[in-house]
């Protein structure tokens, strides 16, 4: 400031003491020429007086008006190294009526509103990276440079990019061959098509990648990347129900043709056709129970099942579902045990669905333990829920297949694959009781077999 302030001060005194001077001289040519020569040399020793006088003058005065004029400078000055810090309020400084207040008040109208854009593009780009933060889909940004400008989570976490992504070549930061193809060729200007790929670090899930160009600020490139791992299985559900649908239903109708056709042919033999009428009615009977429960499992994924709510007597219940099947087990000498504390006798329930969930598990134990084995059934109030647990002597379930137990006709180790069944039951167990606001799970146990276990909420009776 000082060199400014010196050369001011400099500009103003020579600019003041030429004026005098020039003032001087005139006074003093158009009077020495009537004066005598005595009186002409004491004039002109007064004008140089007066003009030594008035340099003392023209000094006072400028130094006043450039200490004025540096201090409302300064003041600018002051003011500008706080919008350059980024303070951008606006001052409270006064800087005059003339030419310097006018361009330092068009300085601050500049500046506030600059501002105020500067706010309203953080605002922009907070908004912007929120939502880019909230989506599932994976986002990428390329420059005109082949540079990478911006990336969301999701877009990390599917491609595996390192923290200092940003600003790095795409080629570099995606470690992915056909991605890096696609950004080529619609940073070219070509509309790539969509590329479906499993990440080489994780096989298992399944993701789409669109990138389209953008020509707005360049020749640059947006990546989008979805992840349809679970569209990919639920469609593999869905083939998988189809197909072992159609298995079960070609299987008993095969069956009723052939024997059908052998009635057609044989009509004479009462006795192989009282064989092939039973056989018939036997594959058409669980023709229907597979029909049933598909209507079942599609009412209860629609929602249309709905509670009613009465109070059960469980020892009545397991006592009936097990007389249900005596005949099979006293053909196979099964031991079946059934205990129901006094505490648990009466449980607040769905009488229908708690019978069919306990008649399933039950028959799945009768069914799979071998002959002189052991069931055991038993119902308390264990930690503030009501629990049933059904255990049998079987050959138990590999631990690969526990988690997909309760799976639509899926089969675990052929040993527990019996004839007859729909592959439904233990579906259609575990949505009523996830409708009785409970749960199910199975376990092995220590001394061999399978352990079911239901545990719902105890509610009081209205």
């Amino acid at each position: 400031m000082r060199p400014v302030r010196s050369e001011l001060r400099s500009r103003i005194f020579l600019a003041a003491l030429a004026v005098t001077t020039v003032a001087l001289l005139f006074v003093t040519l158009t009077m020495v020429g009537g004066i005598e020569p005595g009186a002409r040399l004491r004039l002109v020793l007064v004008a140089a007086v007066a003009l030594a006088l008035s340099g003392v003058v023209a000094a006072v005065v400028s130094r006043a008006i450039a200490a004025s004029v540096a201090a409302r400078a300064a003041a600018i000055v002051e003011v500008a190294r706080r919008y350059a810090q980024g303070e951008l309020a606006r001052p409270h400084a006064d800087y005059g009526d003339d030419e310097l207040g006018v361009a330092a008040r068009a300085m601050d109208t500049a500046v506030q509103e600059l501002g105020r854009r500067l706010n309203e593009l953080r605002r922009d780009r907070a908004r912007m990276e929120a939502i880019l933060g909230s989506m599932v889909e994976g986002v990428l940004v390329v420059d005109e440079e082949g540079k990478v400008q911006l990336v969301n989570e999701a877009a990390r976490r599917m491609l595996r990019l390192e923290q200092d992504a940003l600003g790095r070549a795409y080629v570099e930061a995606i470690r992915h061959p056909g991605i890096v193809e696609q950004l080529d060729r619609a940073r070219d200007g070509r509309q790539p098509d969509g590329l479906e790929f499993a990440p080489a670090r994780d096989p298992g899930r399944t993701l789409v990648a669109r990138v389209a160009p953008v020509v707005a600020a360049g020749r640059g490139a947006v990546l989008v990347l979805h992840d349809i791992t679970d569209l990919k299985r639920a469609d593999q559900v869905r083939r998988d129900f189809v197909a072992n649908v159609s298995h079960e239903l070609r299987t008993p109708l095969t069956a009723i043709k052939g024997y059908a056709e052998a009635l057609i042919d044989e009509p004479d033999d009462a006795e192989a056709r009282q064989r092939f009428l039973e056989i018939i009615h036997r594959h058409s009977t669980r023709m229907e129970r597979l029909v049933k429960d598909l209507l079942r499992l599609a009412r209860l994924d629609a929602g249309q099942e709905v509670l009613e709510l009465a109070a059960c007597d469980v020892e009545n219940v397991v006592g009936g579902i097990i007389g249900d099947f005596e005949q099979t087990i006293a053909a196979k000498s099964l031991d079946v045990a059934s205990r129901v504390a006094p505490e648990a006798r009466t449980l607040v329930a769905d009488p229908s669905k708690l019978h069919d969930v306990l008649r399933n598990l039950i028959e799945n134990a009768v069914n799979y333990t071998p002959d002189r084995g052991g069931i055991e059934v038993e119902a308390a109030l264990v930690d503030g829920a009501y629990q049933i647990v059904v255990r049998d002597t079987g050959p138990g379930i590999p631990p690969e297949d526990l988690g997909r137990v309760f799976e639509r006709f899926y089969r675990v180790d052929k040993s527990r694959g019996r004839p007859g069944g729909t592959g439904l039951g233990l579906a259609i167990v575990r949505h009523l009781v996830e409708l009785m606001a409970g749960e199910v799970r199975v376990e092995n146990r220590a001394s061999g077999g399978a352990m079911f276990t239901v545990r719902l909420p105890t509610r009081r009776p209205e």
